[in-house]
């Protein structure tokens, strides 16, 4: 039966595009840390014919893991953008898109959570994601961050349930794991046939055939399509069963049948998923094993016939750089303004500076001008490239929908519009954490210094959530990042990329200061040296904000006793207070500030006074209001074989943790404790010991939780001294 979609018109398709809006799909491949995305990638890439020969992770081959530091430790650190093409096989199961090719931008993100930016910017542009989960392990802590990543963007997700070849593999497990613990309403379109050793193919559930790899093929390029089995016909049929009624459930079209006790055909049945899917009110789930190349070419199926293309995403609008007027639309469009998203910074050693971003409207040629709204310069496109991970592509065009780099462009962050001259609009930029850790360290020469300074700046362009700046009273240089792994990274490409020799000093913990009751404080500055003097006076009212509710100042002064144009003065002056902190000289955070009363002098007032009045009340407010230091708490999600649960348990309590969950999976015991990252230095190490190597641990940032007294008195003396 041949399927009919609706298509986009020819109105929003340059006639010079060789692959329409519609079949072009932009996803990304995004999980916990060794669930497989990388090497589902490169079974994506194989089958796609992209290349000839199968990279695996522990060879150090793959397309998508091309940095030296990915290659010799086997896991993904950053982001990696490829393009494959793919036409769906005529193998007698109906598709949605029958004899047409597609274009698929991919997207390898890192699992590890200190690289957890590269997929905070990669969701912030994509279209649609594959979520990778372990057969074994289930739903992993990082798999529910880069699942709420996806929630916070709207990005529609298809799950591949990965590793069924493994031991202790259970489909059904991980599935009713995701409804439960992601509460994703997910449901089986593709489900194993077999699982461990015994692992032979797929049951299309939607056409109702199974997919058997031919034992002969290594490779996994042959697929023979059959009648479904007789001993595997019952689940089958139940399976299909649940699909339909989940779909009914949520689409009127199905729902209308069924109600009507009328038959709901593959094409039917397909639309519905596609249409729910893309709403984010579904998420098909398939299984497989990549490494053992069973499942994937179902996988790249259901990307193209699931997943949406830049026609079918919500239109991007963008707002005025100072916040006024109305929003503008940049619905996908080849013919409309240009209009994209520079998303990742990355600097590489024969082309120079690369800026990737995402087209959402219009077209950009080499030698046209393009224009940064935040910087308000504009500057002329000397070259466009397409990525394949390492290798670059020059192009003359790039079209909406695209992903590709420019090369050059100065003055830019990540998160910058870049746009056509007469467009003065800004579009969302993604958001980042801040760095939890810091370690100092030292160039061993002058000259080091130099290059040291250079690579660090450079680093910190590319790396939204790595920061170095100088400590102003040791004068020491400060690096700081997500995890130790992160900053382990960062000096090891200090060494490699920019020849540097240094010293680094153990790592340190970003603390913060936050209050813990309402207060109120007057600053008061006067200062009289003959002739013109200076005046100002501010007082402020604080209290604590919720947790997580950062910084709210609040203008509540009446009838003039602080004139208007002092105002962001006062605020300036509180702005820099909280930033330099009270305690111990670390950030202020969940504060609500109002300023209600000060006074003013006619001829001594000026903005440097009223700055300094609102640094004295801030500070003298502050010591009033018994402020305390935070530490950043980490999630940690330990597995262990159940005789080693007991010291492992008592590990966590002595490095002042609380338990919060103990689950047996097939996997092993999974500990879920909260742990300050204070005491957490070294855990890999410790970890093994306690269970001769066969444990095995994740953790991410959760919160700041006040440090206990005892501990902060320590920390407090310490900084003292």
């Amino acid at each position: 039966m041949e399927a009919t979609v609706e298509t986009a018109t020819s109105e929003v398709n340059s006639p010079n595009r060789e692959y329409t809006l519609e079949r072009t799909r932009n996803i990304g491949i995004a999980a916990h840390i060794d669930a497989g995305k990388t090497t589902t990638t490169e079974r994506i890439l194989f089958y796609t014919g992209l290349c000839h020969k199968i990279g695996e992770v522990h060879d150090g081959n793959t397309v998508t893991d091309w940095m030296e530091q990915e290659r010799e430790r086997g896991i993904t650190i950053t982001s990696a953008a490829t393009t494959c093409f793919w036409k769906q096989a005529e193998d007698g199961t109906t598709k949605l898109w029958p004899e047409v090719a597609h274009r698929v931008n991919i997207i390898d993100t890192p699992g590890h959570v200190d690289f957890t930016a590269e997929v905070e910017r990669s969701m912030r542009v994509l279209d649609g994601a594959v979520a990778v989960f372990c057969g074994v392990a289930g739903v992993q802590p990082q798999s529910e961050t880069v699942w709420r990543q996806a929630t916070k963007y709207n990005v529609p997700r298809i799950a591949f349930v990965n590793k069924m070849d493994r031991t202790g593999a259970d489909f059904k497990n991980v599935v009713a794991e995701m409804r439960e613990r992601l509460g994703a309403p997910a449901f089986p379109v593709g489900i194993p046939i077999g699982a461990e050793e015994d692992l032979r193919g797929v049951i299309d559930v939607v056409n109702q055939k199974a997919l058997i790899y031919d034992a002969s093929d290594d490779f996994g390029s042959k697929i023979l399509i059959e009648e479904i089995p007789e001993d595997l016909k019952a689940e089958a049929e139940a399976a299909l069963a649940e699909l339909v009624e989940a779909v009914g459930d949520r689409d009127d079209h199905v729902m209308t049948l069924l109600l009507d006790e009328k038959p709901v055909d593959e094409v039917t049945l397909k639309q519905a998923i596609r249409r729910l899917t893309i709403a984010g009110e579904f998420v098909p789930v398939l299984g497989g094993s990549a490494f053992k190349n069973k499942g994937v070419q179902p996988l790249v199926d259901a990307v193209v016939d699931y997943l949406p293309s830049p026609l079918d995403v919500n239109v991007q609008t963008g707002a005025s750089p100072d916040g006024e007027g109305e929003e503008t639309e940049f619905p996908a469009d080849d013919n409309g303004n240009f209009c994209s998203l520079a998303f990742k910074l990355w600097t590489d050693p024969f082309a120079g500076k690369l800026v990737f971003f995402r087209v959402y409207s219009g077209q950009i040629s080499k030698g046209q001008m393009i224009y940064n709204p935040r910087t308000r310069k504009k500057e002329r496109v000397n070259r466009i490239m397409m990525i394949q991970a390492d290798k670059q592509e020059n192009v003359e065009t790039v079209y909406a929908g695209d992903i590709a780099a420019l090369v050059g462009i100065r003055n830019i962050t990540t998160g910058d519009t870049l746009c056509t001259p007469d467009i003065d609009v800004c579009l969302e930029p993604p958001t980042f954490p801040e760095p939890v850790i810091s370690m100092a360290i030292e160039p061993n020469t002058k000259a080091d210094q130099e290059k040291m300074s250079a690579g660090l700046q450079a680093l910190a362009e590319e790396d939204p959530t790595f920061n170095c700046y100088t400590d102003q009273e040791t004068g020491q240089t400060l690096i700081a990042g997500m995890g130790e792994l992160h900053l382990e990274i960062i000096r090891d490409r200090l060494f490699r990329e920019f020849k540097v020799e240094a010293e680094s000093g153990a790592p340190q913990i970003a603390y913060r200061e936050t209050i813990t009751k309402s207060s109120e404080g007057r600053g008061l500055f006067k200062k009289q040296s003959g002739g013109r003097g200076q005046y100002g006076d501010a007082t402020i009212k604080i209290e604590p904000n919720e947790r997580g509710g950062g910084i709210e100042i609040e203008n509540k002064i009446v009838g003039g006793v602080i004139p208007r144009e002092y105002i962001p003065a006062v605020e300036k002056g509180i702005r820099e207070t909280i930033q330099g902190g009270v305690l111990a000289g670390y950030e202020l955070i969940d504060i609500k500030v109002q300023i209600v009363d000060g006074s003013y002098h006619e001829v001594d007032s000026s903005e440097i006074a009223f700055k300094m009045s609102g640094i004295l009340a801030m500070k003298e407010a502050v010591n009033k209001a018994k402020a305390v230091l935070l530490e950043p708490v980490m999630k940690v999600e330990a597995t262990t074989p159940g005789e080693y649960q007991g010291d492992i348990i008592g590990d966590m309590n002595r490095r002042r943790g609380v338990v919060e969950g103990i689950d047996s999976k097939n996997s092993g015991t999974v500990i879920t404790a909260q742990i300050p990252l204070a005491t957490m230095f070294g855990y890999a190490t410790d970890i093994r010991s306690l269970s001769s190597g066969r444990a095995s641990y994740s953790m991410e940032p959760d919160s700041f939780e006040q440090v206990p007294q005892s501990i902060a008195d320590e920390i407090l003396d310490k900084d003292s001294k």
